[in-house]
């Protein structure tokens, strides 16, 4: 496995956002973010563009966690409740496949009570290039 934390102090994106990897594992990542003003919608809640962001940085980190340059072809994401300030969200990205050429992954987004917020599906290809940290 790699250091997937010199992956996420890269992710300038994320972390302009307040997106951080709380973890990372061979195959698994999880990030979380905690709902300021600045990622309010204008109706108030949670813009739905940060939900995707956070579950996108766990797939990204999870699926790069092997060393190997691996990038989004697909990527599903449905949305179950609104988030509000204050909310703190867990994304948690699990490898479910993997072959030698694509991995495929679920990535669940959770508010702090363990009301599921998103549920993400995402296909990697996998380069065979190896990352560099």
């Amino acid at each position: 496995m790699i250091d997937v934390s010199a992956l996420a102090r890269r992710d300038t994106f994320a972390r302009t956002l307040g997106v951080d990897l709380v973890e990372a594992s061979l195959g698994r990542a999880v990030t979380r973010v905690a709902i300021e003003e600045r990622h309010l919608n204008f109706n108030g809640v949670g813009h739905g563009g940060l939900t995707f962001t956070l579950a996108d940085a766990a797939f990204g980190y999870a699926c790069n966690s092997q060393g190997v340059v691996s990038g989004s072809i697909d990527a599903h994401i449905v949305y179950s409740v609104a988030v509000r300030l204050g909310d703190v969200l867990t994304a948690t990205a699990v490898e479910i496949s993997r072959s030698s050429k694509a991995s495929t992954y679920r990535i669940d987004v959770v508010r702090g009570d363990g009301k599921l917020v998103a549920a993400m599906t995402g296909t990697a290809l996998i380069s065979g290039k190896p990352v560099v940290v």
